[in-house]
């Protein structure tokens, strides 16, 4: 813990993605003891208000208040993107390392025709045909974005397994009469786990940006349950009367994505060996 310590000290990306990401988990597991109002309640009477004392972020076309939409939102946000991270990385994790242990003719069936297929078209295309064909709704929404992102993390774990697999712990393992179940599930998957775990934040961010595109096109998350995306697209014909219902939800996914991005590429950073090596150097040298 004292090199992850010593590492966000010095790594400004890597403290600002940390504060976001608190910051955004807090908000809204508290959403809905920090919402000021009922994120679904209507008042036609305050339609399009601005930001005032009453209503901080204003109001959108049905009266109902954006901040508190946009904490409710952040719920569906990270609970999709949660689901999504755990359902696609344990389905690629599990195919990639039988694939990249087991190799042969299945080895080559898993990467020449499921891996390179699911990845040779766009995910937010694919992830828009399953949502459509599935229909709206966060359960869905969550199977579309699971099936069109388990790829990824099977490349990276096969690439993971195929190298591990070498090393001498796995060779002696072996060699005193290890099953391949327990040379897989305690030797290799423990070792691979630091680079799907730096995938599954940077993936966060992306199942975020992926559901808050399904709402926006209407094939995400049904009213009258908050999205950012939905709310964006409830905002379009207001952009330029109203530009705070658009404004605010834009932030809202903005600062998620950035928050992840930056959190996996400082987790990145610190699991390199090399950068590891240089902030002991470093730390000794104070």
């Amino acid at each position: 813990m004292s090199g992850a310590g010593d590492f966000f000290r010095q790594s400004g990306p890597g403290r600002w993605g940390l504060a976001l990401t608190v910051v955004l988990l807090a908000l809204a597991l508290a959403a809905p003891w920090l919402a000021p109002a009922d994120p679904t309640a209507q008042n036609l009477a305050a339609r399009l208000a601005g930001p005032s004392g009453a209503h901080w972020m204003g109001t959108d076309a049905l009266g109902r208040d954006i901040l508190s939409r946009i904490l409710f939102g952040a719920r569906v946000s990270i609970f999709v993107g949660i689901s999504v991270v755990f359902g696609a990385g344990l389905a690629g994790l599990a195919i990639g390392s039988l694939a990249g242990y087991c190799g042969g003719w299945f080895d080559r069936v898993v990467n020449v025709v499921l891996i390179n297929a699911f990845l040779s078209f766009p995910g937010i295309l694919l992830a828009i045909a399953f949502a459509a064909f599935l229909g709206p709704g966060i359960g869905k929404v969550i199977l579309a974005l699971v099936v069109t992102g388990w790829a990824g993390y099977a490349r990276l774990a096969r690439a993971q397994i195929l190298q591990a697999r070498e090393m001498e712990y796995v060779l002696a393992a072996r060699s005193l009469g290890a099953s391949p179940a327990r040379i897989l599930l305690r030797h290799l998957l423990p070792n691979i786990l630091q680079p799907v775990l730096v995938q599954a934040t940077i993936g966060m961010a992306g199942a975020i940006l992926a559901e808050s595109t399904l709402s926006f096109l209407g094939v995400g998350v049904l009213a009258p349950r908050p999205s950012w995306g939905a709310m964006l697209n409830d905002a379009r014909s207001h952009l330029f009367d109203a530009p705070h219902i658009v404004i605010f939800p834009a932030l809202a996914v903005m600062a998620a994505v950035l928050a992840f991005n930056l959190l996996g590429d400082a987790l990145r950073d610190w699991m390199d060996p090399r950068l590891r090596s240089y902030l002991i150097v470093t730390s000794l040298t104070r």
